[in-house]
Parts: C-alpha cells; sequence; structure tokens
C-alpha cells in the first residue's frame, strides 16, 4: 500500500506543463535587484554600499541575527544602489541594486562538474559553512538551513528526511532537478544526515513522478541508510508535518511544537542540492530552478536562474506574456500568491512563475456557506476552516487563537473543495497574520 498522511486532502488537477522540459540556463539581466527578506527571520543587513565592484559569489548582506542568512551577489559588477524594491509581497523592502557587468566569478568556488562525493568536515563544520552560504529551505518557506540542524536543548535527530514530492499543480523545478542532479542530490542527502547526526534518510517522491523514483532508488542504492519512499498523490503531500506522518506515522503536535520533537528533519530536494553544491563547490546560494508556467504560455519551461533577476525576464524566455493573462501568481495555484507586476525580482524562496488566463484568475462570487463541511474533511490539520473564517471575519482575535490558526499551513485545500466559493484562506491568513503579532506581543511584555 502507498503511503499517505492521515487527515484530510484534495486532488487538483496537477497541469504539470513543464515535467519533460529540461532545465534550460537564463541569460544574465542588465542589473540584479536583491531584496534583503529571502528568508525567515530576521532580513538581511546589507555591507556593500553605491560603487562597490562586487564578482559573481561576493557576499553582500550578512546575516541580522541567527535566524537569517546572508546574501550573495549571482552576478559581477557594480553596486548602483543600496534602496527599497517592491518583493513578492507587494510591499516596498530594503533591496541592493547591481548593474551587471561581464560575469566574473569569485575564484573560490569550484565550477566544474565533478562529482565530490566524500565530505571530510565534522557536523559542527558543516552547519557552519550552510550557514556562511546563505543555504535556506528552497521548498518555498525558506527557513535558513542551519537552524533546522540545530535542534533545541533536549530534542534529537533520528533521521533525515527530503521533500521529493512537489505536490503543488504546475511546478516542475524539484522533479527536473531529481532528473537531472540525482547524484549531487544524494551526496547533498549523505552530508545533510552526517550534519544531522542520523543514519537514516528517507526521499518522499509522489507517485505520479515514477521516473523520479526510479532514478533516485537505483542511485540510493549505492548509499548506505537512504530510502526512497513513494507516496500517494495527494495534496498537501510535500507539507512537512503530512510527510512525517505518512513516512514515520508520526504527527506533529500543535505549534509550537516542530518536526525535530518527533525526532525529524525535514529538507527540501533543492535545498540538498543547494548543500552539495555548498559544502563540495564552496558556492553559495545565488541561484536555483524556477518553474515558469500556465495554459495559455507558448513554451512553458524550467530555469537555472540567479537571484536578482526580474520575472519579465524568464515570463519573456517561456514565450512571453500572453494577452489573456489574468493574474500572475508566484508560486502555484494553491499556496501562490497574486503579483503586483512582473519587476519583482527572483528570490531563494522563487519556486515558480504562473501565468493564469482571464477565465482561470476569475473569482467566482462567494454564497452563503450550506454548512456542508467539506472544509474540515479536507483540512490536513484537523481545523474547522469555515469556523476560522467567520471568526477573522468578526476579528474575534480570542476565539481565532483558542481554535488553533497557528496550526494552519495556509494550503488551499478548505478554499479548494468550498462548494460555495467562499474566501475561506484569505480570511484565516488574516487571522494567523494577526494572532501571531499578538502572540509576539504578548512574549515580549513577559
Amino acid at each position: 500500500m502507498v503511503k499517505t498522511f492521515r487527515i484530510g486532502g484534495v486532488h487538483p488537477a496537477e497541469n504539470k506543463l513543464s515535467a519533460d522540459k529540461s532545465i534550460e540556463t537564463l541569460a544574465l539581466p542588465m542589473q540584479a535587484v536583491f531584496p534583503l527578506s529571502q528568508h525567515i527571520g530576521a532580513p538581511a543587513t546589507a555591507i556593500v554600499k553605491k560603487g562597490d565592484i562586487v564578482k559573481v559569489g561576493t557576499k553582500i548582506a550578512e546575516a541580522g541575527g541567527f535566524v537569517s542568512a546572508p546574501i550573495f551577489s549571482s552576478v559581477s559588477g557594480k553596486v548602483n544602489k543600496v534602496d527599497t524594491a517592491v518583493d513578492a509581497s507587494g510591499y516596498r523592502k530594503p533591496a541592493i541594486y547591481i548593474d551587471v557587468e561581464g560575469d566574473e566569478w569569485e575564484e573560490s568556488i569550484d565550477r566544474t562538474d565533478t562529482l565530490v562525493k566524500e565530505c571530510d568536515l565534522a557536523p559542527e563544520m558543516i552547519i557552519e559553512k550552510i550557514k556562511d552560504a546563505g543555504v535556506v529551505g528552497m521548498g518555498g518557506a525558506c527557513f535558513p538551513t542551519h537552524v533546522k540542524l540545530t535542534p533545541p536543548p533536549g530534542c534529537k535527530a533520528e533521521c533525515v528526511i527530503i521533500n521529493g514530492v512537489e505536490c503543488e499543480p504546475y511546478l516542475t523545478a524539484d522533479y527536473r532537478l531529481m532528473m537531472e542532479k540525482a547524484d549531487q542530490v544524494m551526496v547533498g542527502v549523505t552530508i545533510l544526515m552526517k550534519a544531522a547526526k542520523v543514519d537514516k534518510g528517507y526521499i518522499g517522491i509522489e507517485n505520479n513522478k515514477p521516473e523520479a523514483i526510479k532514478i533516485l532508488t537505483q542511485k540510493a542504492s549505492e548509499y548506505q541508510g537512504i530510502e526512497v519512499v513513494p507516496l500517494k498523490t495527494k495534496y498537501p503531500q510535500g507539507g512537512e508535518k503530512q510527510l512525517i506522518d505518512a513516512i514515520l506515522s508520526r504527527q506533529v503536535p500543535a505549534p509550537p511544537a516542530i518536526p525535530i520533537n518527533v525526532g525529524a528533519v525535514v529538507q527540501n530536494v533543492g535545498t540538498a542540492y543547494a548543500v552539495y553544491e555548498a559544502i563540495q563547490k564552496n558556492k553559495p546560494l545565488f541561484e536555483r530552478i524556477v518553474t515558469v508556467t500556465g495554459k495559455s504560455l507558448s513554451n512553458p519551461s524550467n530555469f537555472l536562474t540567479r537571484m536578482g533577476v526580474p520575472m519579465s525576464q524568464l515570463i519573456d524566455a517561456a514565450g512571453g506574456q500572453p494577452e489573456d493573462t489574468g493574474k500572475v501568481i508566484g508560486g502555484g495555484p494553491m499556496m501562490g500568491k497574486s503579483l503586483m507586476n512582473t519587476e519583482i525580482p527572483i528570490t531563494k524562496g522563487s519556486s515558480g512563475i504562473l501565468l493564469m488566463n482571464n477565465k482561470e484568475a476569475k473569482r467566482l462570487q462567494p454564497q452563503p456557506c450550506i454548512r456542508c463541511a467539506k472544509c474540515v474533511s479536507a483540512c490536513c490539520m484537523g481545523l474547522e476552516p469555515y469556523l476560522l473564517a467567520t471568526l477573522s471575519a468578526n476579528e474575534d482575535w480570542e476565539r481565532v487563537e483558542k481554535e488553533g490558526v497557528s496550526s494552519c499551513i495556509e494550503c488551499g485545500s478548505c478554499q479548494f473543495t468550498c462548494p460555495s466559493h467562499r474566501y475561506l484562506l484569505d480570511y484565516i491568513r488574516l487571522g494567523k497574520t494577526t494572532v501571531g503579532g499578538i502572540i509576539r506581543a504578548r512574549s515580549t511584555k513577559k
């Protein structure tokens, strides 16, 4: 029996339009823009100024705290200014602008394609090097990787779980990475296992990716302690709590509990690849694979893209923006967010760009709740979405907190399954953000 998580879930159309498109390297931009908030935690702090000359791989911003990550230039050229730029949130945030002049790399980076398997570094040194390279979770959450590998007192990792699920419709960046860079991914997994001081690693992949399962299973046979686990195709299989439930049959308790509380360290397959490059190639995180897709797009593609490139350049490389585009989404249709414009720069968390036509993008008029409880059945966290949305709309924040809004992973399953087209996720996100602010203010007072 194929494994899966126990509670909730839905089955949206997969629409993996770019699954068979090999990774292409995107051309360099004329100017690259680097927002200083590219991860969960404190924003990075700029360490360059106007007029400074940088190379590919030069550190341009240092971590602003333990839960933070440095940022590196993906281009060579001159710093134009340190100012603000609109990011995927729609707000202006501090950012560094660099005018591109050539493509000169830092000499410390190993640019050869030679596979380096052996890693002689101690676990503490691996974690420090991951931290120094600015590696964060590449699945979208962007949690600094070194923090996940540093468990709090009283917690001990038993295994590393690699998320190769990519359950979000349309997105294929992780799939292409597994297909084309399987050897590097496997070495990255062994390094993560060593850093976490565990001898067991699992790679979870949905069974709608049989070729990836076949390739990685074959590669895993060459490494001790690594097992590829085929999983049922069900959204949101890639949520870390759902992945732990599916693979280990362990359920992570409600916040503030985290995966390490049940012995698991979960990392995205893209993170495993970034760790390989950081440790074995001395390469900081300054580029990633991005899917550009949509039913009206002439050439859905997967691009190896430098950070700081405007999204418009990727869209142009995929055939250009169709005339009937109604919405451009950063990410996928379930968890992604609509973008204000296409000049927003690619960051560490940019997994995909989805162009929806006018018909797809149009929201249907919400109707009264018919008390069908489909949203309750779909919720993979065992919450009552209809109630959380109503309480949030009424600004009853105390009750919103009591009903467990902090456990919501914002997967969108509730809104997807609602026959009345109610804006459940919108209101729940509002409630979760507001309650989060209240909790932080309360802890500060203490």
